[in-house]
C-alpha cells in the first residue's frame, strides 16, 4: 500500500511540473502606444503564446482554432507590454457589457497572471474586458482573488472583424520582482468566452489538483531591469453638504492624502493621513433580536485592499477600528444621554506588508482613534456633563507568515488594543498552519489562539482547531474538531460569538471534473456536525446535511439541501446569563436555489427556505426573488424582494427581579412571538463609457417582532407561562437607504466621485402593520437625512514626475 501511495504521489508531482510552458519576452527601445491596434514595428517577429486549453468547464480541452489566442510580451526599462489577438469567427456575438472597474458583467475577458518571483505563492492578475473595462486583483491559493487590490496600469481593448484585440502596459511599480539581472517570471494568460461560459488558460491549470498559483508557465528573456522606486501620492479633496429635519444645512470640506511607498522589492508601506470614508457604501442594518452584535462588511478601501496577510487565522475584524464606542457611560438617576456618536473617528492608519523571496510574509497594521465623549443631561436640573465612551486607542496587528514548498505555510499572528489610562486593554496571539502535500492532494490545517484581557479582572482564554482534508480528485473528504474555552475573547480587534464548547465535524463529497451530457458542473455533499458544552457536556448543536449543486449545459444553476437536527439541543447564548440555557427541539430545514444564465437579457435568482420544528405551530419560511434585466450593454437593473416569517419563535426579551432579595436570581423572560421581515433592494448601473458610470443603490427594510405570549425560562431549559410580565417588548425597525452616484476615472488611478444619499431609520415598540404607511413615513422631509458630496482623488507617480523634470532639464 505504501508503494502504491508513493507512486501515485510521484506521478502527480511530476504531472504538475511537466506542464509548464515557456514564453520569451522581447526587449524594445522604441515607444509603444496603447491603442489596441498592435500596429507598431515592435510587435513584429515576437515569440507567440498560443495553444490555450480549457480551464472550465471541460478542463484540458484545446481551444478551437476559430477561437485561437495569440499573445506577445515586450519589455523596456519602465514596463511590461502585453499584446493579445483574440480570434472569434463570430465577432458580432462577442458579449461586451460595460461595467464598473473590477466588475465585468456580461462580457468577454482577457487576463494576464504574473508572479515576479516565480515562487507559486501569489499572482498579480490584470484583466481587460471586451468593453475596455479594467480589473485587477491579488490571487493566493489560501484566500482566492482579492479584487480590493488596485494597481495603476494602462490598457485598451478594441473589437475587430477577426475578434478583439487587447494591448496592456504594466509599469514595474505595479509588480513585485527581485533585483537579479536575469529574470524568470511565472506567467499565465486567461481568456473567457462569455456567451459559451468557457474559460481558457495558456498554461494548463489542472482542476484535479488543489492549487492555482503554482500552475503558471514561465516568462524568460527579461534582463537588466531594476525595480523602480515605488512611491505614489494620492491627495484628495471632498465637499459634503448635509441637510435634515431640525438641523441647519451645513457644508464641510475635507482634504488629505494616501501614500504608498515601496520600501524594497518585497515590502510596501500604505498610510492614510486625515481619513475620509464619507462615500463608502451604507450598512445593511437589520432588526437584531439575537444575543450577538450584527457583523458588518468592510467597505473602506484601506482596510480591504491587500489585506490577505492580516486575514490569516481569522483574528482581525477591521470594523472594530473606527467602530462603535466600547464603553457604556454610567448614568445616575434622572440622567439620559442626549448626544452620542455611532462611530469613533480614525486619526490615521498605516500598514506595511510584503513577502521575501524566501517566502516570509510580514504584515504590520497600526491605527489610532480619537478620544470620544457622550453628552449626558440631568432631566431635572437640565445640567449637562461629558463622559468618555472611547479613550484614545491604538490598534496593532502583526503577522509573520512563512511559506514553504510553494504551497504550505505556518503563521504567527498578534493583535493588540491599547486604550489610554485605566481602560480595558486586549492582546490575542495565534499560531496557524496550512500544510499541503507536495502534489496538493492532502491538507492539514488549524490554529491555536490565546487571548488576554487586562481589565478590572484579567481574563484568559484559548481557541484551537484542527482539520484534515483530501483536496484532489472526484471524491474528497474532510474532518476536524474545535475547542474553545469560556473566557476566550478576541473581540477588541476580532470577532467571535461562541465560546465554552468543543465540536467534531466531517464532510464527504463527490464532484464531476469534466462536463457530461447534462451538467457542466455537479457536486454532492454530505456534512455532519456535533457540538457540546465544555462544562456540562450537553449537546449545543447537531446536524446532518446533504446538498446538491449543479450547473446545466445551458449554464443555469440549481441547488438544494436538507438539514436534519435529530437531537434536542441546548442554546447557552440566547438566555444572556451564565450557565443558563434554553432547550431547542428537533427540526428539519430545506433550502433551494435557482439562478438562470446571466448571459440572457432577463435572468432570475430564486431562493426559498423552510424550517420545521418538532413543536406545535413553530416554523420558519421565506423566499428571495431577484429578477434582473440588461437593457443593453450600458444599462442594467437588478431588483430583489426578500420575505421571511418566523411563527411562534421563542426568544429572550428581558431579565427582571421577582422580589427585593438580591440573592434570588433574576427571572429570564422570553416571548412566544411572530417575526416578519420584508426587504426590497434595487440596484442599477448606466455606463456612459468604460471610465464613467452612474450607479443606483436603494434598500427598504422592515422587520417586526410581535409578542403573543410571555414565558419564563426554567432551570431545565423549558419555558412556562409568565403572565405577570406586562411591559411592552414588541419591536419594529424600519429603514431606508438610497445612493445615486457618478464615478469618472479621468486618468490612471485618478477619480471624481459625486454622491447623493438620503437615509432614514426608526425603531418603535408599537407595531403598525400597514406596509405602505411604514415606508411613506420614512420618505418624508421630517425623517430623511440628505448628504450631497463631491470627492476628487488624484494619483501622482513619483517616477513619472521625476522623468518629466529630467526631460525639461
Amino acid at each position: 500500500m505504501k508503494k502504491i501511495f508513493f507512486l501515485s504521489f510521484l506521478l502527480s508531482t511530476c504531472f504538475v511540473f511537466s506542464q509548464k510552458k515557456t514564453l520569451q519576452a522581447q526587449p524594445i527601445s522604441q515607444s509603444v502606444v496603447i491603442d489596441g491596434k498592435l500596429d507598431e514595428v515592435a510587435w513584429e517577429n515576437v515569440p507567440v503564446a498560443t495553444d490555450f486549453v480549457m480551464f472550465e468547464p471541460d478542463n484540458g480541452k484545446p481551444i478551437p482554432n476559430t477561437k485561437r489566442s495569440e499573445i506577445k510580451v515586450l519589455y523596456n526599462n519602465d514596463a511590461l507590454y502585453i499584446g493579445a489577438m483574440l480570434y472569434d469567427d463570430e465577432p458580432d456575438k462577442i458579449l461586451k457589457e460595460i461595467s464598473q472597474r473590477d466588475n465585468f458583467g456580461t462580457a468577454d475577458i482577457f487576463g494576464v497572471f504574473i508572479n515576479g518571483f516565480n515562487d507559486g505563492q501569489q499572482n498579480f492578475e490584470f484583466f481587460v474586458s471586451a468593453s475596455d473595462v479594467q480589473g485587477d486583483c491579488i490571487m493566493t491559493d489560501a484566500n482566492g482573488e482579492d479584487f480590493t487590490w488596485d494597481a495603476v496600469w494602462i490598457s485598451k481593448a478594441r473589437l475587430s472583424d477577426k475578434g478583439w484585440i487587447v494591448e496592456i502596459k504594466i509599469p514595474y511599480a505595479a509588480l513585485r520582482f527581485s533585483a537579479e539581472n536575469k529574470q524568470t517570471w511565472g506567467i499565465n494568460f486567461f481568456r473567457e468566452i462569455k456567451r459559451e461560459r468557457k474559460k481558457y488558460t495558456w498554461n494548463l491549470i489542472d482542476t484535479k489538483i488543489g492549487t492555482f498559483t503554482q500552475q503558471n508557465g514561465n516568462l524568460k528573456g527579461i534582463e537588466n531591469i531594476k525595480p523602480p522606486t515605488r512611491l505614489f501620492f494620492m491627495p484628495y479633496a471632498s465637499y459634503y453638504l448635509n441637510a435634515g429635519e431640525g438641523q441647519k444645512t451645513y457644508g464641510t470640506m475635507k482634504g488629505g492624502m494616501d501614500i504608498k511607498y515601496g520600501i524594497n522589492d518585497a515590502f510596501t508601506l500604505d498610510a492614510i493621513l486625515i481619513p475620509d470614508f464619507g462615500q463608502t457604501k451604507y450598512d445593511d442594518q437589520i432588526l437584531n433580536l439575537g444575543p450577538f452584535e450584527q457583523q458588518f462588511n468592510e467597505n473602506r478601501a484601506f482596510f480591504t485592499e491587500g489585506t490577505d496577510l492580516f486575514n490569516k487565522g481569522n483574528m482581525f475584524y477591521s470594523r472594530r477600528i473606527g467602530g462603535a464606542p466600547s464603553i457604556d457611560p454610567d448614568l445616575n438617576d434622572d440622567e439620559k444621554i442626549i448626544e452620542n456618536v455611532q462611530n469613533v473617528n480614525l486619526i490615521n492608519a498605516l500598514k506595511v506588508s510584503g513577502r521575501t523571496k524566501n517566502g516570509l510574509g510580514i504584515g504590520v497594521l497600526n491605527a489610532v482613534t480619537e478620544k470620544t465623549f457622550a453628552v449626558i443631561q440631568d432631566t431635572i436640573t437640565g445640567a449637562t456633563r461629558r463622559e468618555v465612551v472611547e479613550p484614545l486607542t491604538n490598534y496593532n496587528v502583526l503577522v509573520l507568515d512563512q511559506r514553504f514548498r510553494k504551497n504550505s505555510s505556518v503563521t504567527l499572528i498578534n493583535t493588540n488594543v491599547s486604550r489610554n489610562t485605566h481602560y480595558r486593554d486586549a492582546n490575542v496571539t495565534g499560531l496557524a498552519w496550512d500544510l499541503n502535500t507536495k502534489a496538493n492532494t492532502y491538507n492539514l490545517s488549524g490554529n491555536v489562539k490565546y487571548s488576554l484581557i487586562n481589565a478590572e479582572e484579567d481574563k484568559k482564554g484559548i481557541y484551537s482547531t484542527i482539520g484534515f482534508a483530501e483536496t484532489s480528485g472526484n471524491y474528497r473528504y474532510s474532518f476536524g474538531s474545535d475547542f474553545v474555552s469560556k473566557d476566550f475573547d478576541p473581540n477588541d480587534l476580532g470577532i467571535n460569538f461562541y465560546t465554552n464548547y468543543y465540536n467534531f465535524y466531517g464532510n464527504a463529497n463527490y464532484r464531476i471534473l469534466n462536463p457530461t451530457k447534462l451538467f457542466n458542473s455537479f457536486k454532492i455533499n454530505l456534512n455532519m456536525y456535533s457540538e457540546f458544552n465544555k462544562e456540562s457536556g450537553k449537546v449545543q448543536d447537531n446536524s446532518i446535511n446533504a446538498n446538491v449543486n449543479l450547473t446545466t449545459v445551458k449554464n443555469n444553476y440549481y441547488g438544494t439541501g436538507i438539514t436534519f437536527y435529530p437531537l434536542e439541543s441546548y442554546d447557552y447564548y440566547e438566555p444572556r446569563a451564565d450557565n443558563r440555557y434554553v432547550a431547542l427541539p428537533q427540526r428539519i430545514e430545506w433550502w433551494g436555489s435557482i439562478s438562470t444564465n446571466y448571459n440572457y437579457k432577463f435572468a432570475l435568482d430564486l431562493n426559498p427556505t423552510l424550517l420545521l420544528f418538532n413543536q406545535s405551530g413553530r416554523l420558519n419560511y421565506g423566499i428571495d426573488i431577484g429578477p434582473r434585466y440588461r437593457f443593453n450593454d450600458k444599462l442594467l437593473l437588478t431588483y430583489t424582494f426578500s420575505y421571511l416569517r418566523k411563527d411562534n419563535n421563542k426568544g429572550y426579551i428581558d431579565s427582571v427581579d421577582e422580589d427585593d432579595n438580591e440573592s434570588t436570581p433574576k427571572a429570564i423572560v422570553f416571548a412566544n412571538r411572530n417575526v416578519i421581515t420584508y426587504a426590497n433592494t434595487l440596484s442599477g448601473k448606466y455606463a456612459i463609457n468604460s471610465a464613467m458610470t452612474l450607479n443606483l443603490a436603494v434598500r427598504q427594510y422592515w422587520s417586526y417582532a410581535e409578542n403573543k405570549d410571555i414565558l419564563e425560562l426554567e432551570q431545565d431549559g423549558t419555558l412556562s407561562p409568565h403572565p405577570q410580565y406586562t411591559e411592552n417588548k414588541n419591536s419594529s425597525f424600519y429603514s431606508w437607504n438610497a445612493d445615486l452616484s457618478y464615478s469618472w476615472w479621468f486618468a490612471p488611478g485618478s477619480q471624481v466621485s459625486v454622491l447623493y444619499r438620503n437615509s432614514a431609520a426608526n425603531f418603535e415598540r408599537t407595531i403598525d402593520k400597514e406596509f405602505k404607511s411604514n415606508v411613506a413615513d420614512l420618505l418624508t422631509n421630517t425623517a430623511l437625512k440628505h448628504v450631497f458630496s463631491v470627492s476628487v482623488k488624484y494619483f501622482i507617480d513619483y517616477n513619472a514626475v521625476k522623468n518629466k523634470i529630467r526631460k525639461r532639464a
